[in-house]
Parts: structure tokens; C-alpha cells; sequence
């Protein structure tokens, strides 16, 4: 069996490729998995790491461009096109499944007229570009949440749920803390603002380091920075004299996962997959230029389901940070709330439920 997974672009796309890959491969050892990308998403990164062999395409946005820049990635599409044709007709896959983003475009399409199964991944309550347009081609969409159907033919979609890595929900706890030796004994933040790091996010959370100085004792943090703003954001800790580890980017989602009381982080579709499979409670900060503001729309979801707090990226400071996270940290109750509420909402089996969909349209 050989499989196209093709996208990316970031980890909101690529990490529930990544999901799908592990299933077929538990199910089908000898499966022959290509990764399709560009070589400056997250997955020319990413990808090598997992294992997978990748191969690239260019591909470049067209949302909020100028017309030049519309043009040129007009340009680069015809491009693509003919990058995929010749990736096809030397991997002849028996199925191409697009996990969104531009990268998946030209791939996708492709194999579309060149009569290979397509199936696309929608990971948002509100769909990107990207999947509309190829929501029309493809054989078929499975998606994350109730409201994306509206946008897609009905007979073509199957709500499945987000797909969510293993390893994410096989945690190891003693690998955890070998990875991130931080103390077991105190309560432990997990901040992190996507793949590039969110410079609201950080410059909030070094702020709140201030109104925290009571809890240096009690509290300590991970905290995935992005390159930019690791050197100051490192510094502040230091300077503060909290504990806790620095990075510009965690590999090691699972283990950052399992040290943590709580998170703070983005509300991108694939973390809010994650920290609901686990029931991780969350304090959600929607990024607030996000395609028709999903990111809200999915923050809000949870909120009112109980399983997380959302505080708005224009209302964000350090003072309302911190009083967030003070109130979580003494507040064990609320905390076990939001993690009942959080896994009442997860769907771990959504990768095999996609896998299932996958091979029924290859035996057709």
C-alpha cells in the first residue's frame, strides 16, 4: 500500500497527518507513507524526525495577498501541478490524503484528475481556503466539528473528530521528567503559542512573572517561546528566579504534556484535540487574525463546555494572565472540572475512524 499525505505548512495541519501515518502503520506494517510539503513549513523539520520520507512542492497563499502576490502565487500553483504530477506517476499511491494548507493543493487536485482516491482533513469549526476549494473535488471530507459540514456536500462528510498522535495519549511519565527535569513536586505551567512561538502570549506571560513573585516557591513553567523571543523571555525567568525550562520549540509535545497542570496556549484545532483527549486544562488565547476568527469560534466551544478559560488576545496583559493562573493553581476543584469537561469533549479514535474511511475508498 502506498499513501500520500500531503500539507502542512504548520503544526495545526501536520501533526493530524502525522496521527493518520501511525494508524496505517500499526494496521499495515509494510504501508510505503510520502509525506508531501514545502521546504519552509514545519514539516521539512518535522518530518524527518517521525521517520517519514517527504518530498517537496512550492506553494504560497493567496488570502489577504496584495495582487502582485496573488499573481506570483498563481504562478507557483501551475507550478505545483506539474511538481505533483511527476510525484504521482512515480509513487502511483493508492490513495492521497490532504491534511490542509497550501501545500495540499496542488497535490490533492492532481491526484484528483488522475482518478487516485482523495480524502482531506478538516480540522477547524470554520474551513481554511485551502479545503473549500477542494472540498468540491475530493471524494471525501472528514471533519472535527458539527458546524463544518454547512460548507461541504453532506453526502461527501463524516465528522470523525480531529485525529490525535499515540504518543500524545500513551503518555510515559518517567520519560517525561528524563526529558524535561523539572520538579515533580511543584505545580507546572506549560506555555506555548504554536510552532513560531506568539509574541502576545510571551510578552504577557513575562509581565505576569511580576504578580506571580508570591509562588516562585510553588509553581515553575515550560515554556516554548519561538525563536525570536527565547534570549528574553529566558532571561526574565532567570532574572525573576523561577524554575522552570525555556525553549524555542518542543519536539516532545507528550512528554511537555505530562508535566503539566495546566496549559496556555493558542486554540488552534489540533492543540484543542490534544489537550482534550487528555483532558488537560487550559487557558485558551485564540490567535485574533486566525481565517473568518476560528480560533475564537473553537475556544469559545470549550469554554462553554467548561474545559478551558479563554481570555481574548486584546484583553490579554500580565495581570489577567497571572490572576488566571493563580486562580487554577489554588483552585484544585475547577481543575478537575475542566479535565472531565475536556475528555467528555475529545475524540481519541478519530485516526482510526479516518483510516477506516481511507481503505473502504481504495477498495471502491
Amino acid at each position: 500500500m502506498k499513501i500520500i499525505i500531503a500539507g502542512g505548512g504548520t503544526g495545526g495541519h501536520l501533526y493530524p497527518g502525522i496521527a493518520v501515518a501511525e494508524e496505517i502503520k500499526r494496521r499495515f506494517p509494510d504501508a510505503n507513507i510520502i509525506f508531501v510539503g514545502t521546504d519552509h513549513g514545519i514539516e521539512a523539520k518535522v518530518i524527518p524526525r517521525e521517520g517519514y520520507p517527504i518530498k517537496f512542492l512550492k506553494a504560497e497563499g493567496l488570502v489577504g495577498k496584495s495582487l502582485f502576490k496573488k499573481i506570483k502565487a498563481l504562478i507557483t500553483f501551475l507550478s505545483s501541478i506539474w511538481g505533483s504530477y511527476k510525484i504521482l506517476r512515480s509513487i502511483r499511491p493508492d490513495i492521497v490524503i490532504g491534511v490542509g494548507g497550501y501545500a495540499s493543493v496542488g497535490m490533492v487536485l492532481t491526484a484528483h484528475f488522475k482518478g487516485i482516491p482523495t480524502l482531506i482533513l478538516e480540522q477547524n469549526s470554520v474551513p481554511g481556503f485551502a479545503n473549500k476549494f477542494l472540498g468540491r473535488f475530493v471524494d471525501a471530507i472528514t471533519l472535527t466539528y458539527q458546524e463544518s459540514i454547512s460548507f461541504f456536500s453532506k453526502e461527501k462528510s463524516y465528522l470523525t473528530g480531529n485525529p490525535v498522535r499515540k504518543q500524545i495519549l500513551q503518555r510515559d511519565e518517567k520519560k517525561a521528567y528524563s526529558v524535561f527535569p523539572v520538579e515533580k513536586e511543584r505545580f507546572t505551567v506549560f506555555v506555548f503559542g504554536g510552532s513560531s512561538g506568539a509574541r502576545s502570549i510571551n510578552s504577557a506571560m513575562v509581565e505576569a512573572l511580576n504578580y506571580l513573585l508570591d509562588l516562585r516557591q510553588n509553581i515553575q513553567f515550560l515554556h516554548q517561546t519561538g525563536e525570536i523571543d527565547y534570549d528574553i523571555v529566558k532571561d526574565a525567568y532567570r532574572r525573576l528566579g523561577f524554575n522552570g525550562i525555556v525553549v524555542p520549540f518542543v519536539y516532545q509535545m507528550a512528554e511537555a504534556y505530562s508535566i503539566s497542570d495546566i496549559v496556555i496556549c493558542r486554540a488552534g484545532a489540533t492543540t484543542l484535540s490534544e489537550i482534550t483527549a487528555i483532558g488537560k486544562p487550559a487557558i485558551l488565547i485564540p490567535f485574533p487574525y486566525a481565517a473568518s476568527n476560528h480560533q475564537e469560534s473553537n475556544a469559545r466551544k470549550l469554554q462553554d463546555m467548561g474545559a478551558a478559560r479563554v481570555i481574548l488576545d486584546r484583553d490579554l496583559s500580565g495581570e489577567v494572565l497571572a490572576d488566571a493562573i493563580r486562580n487554577l493553581y489554588v483552585d484544585e476543584k475547577a481543575r478537575k472540572e475542566m479535565q472531565k469537561a475536556a475528555l467528555a469533549f475529545g475524540r481519541a479514535d478519530a485516526a482510526e475512524k479516518i483510516v477506516d474511511l481511507a481503505i473502504s475508498l481504495i477498495k471502491k
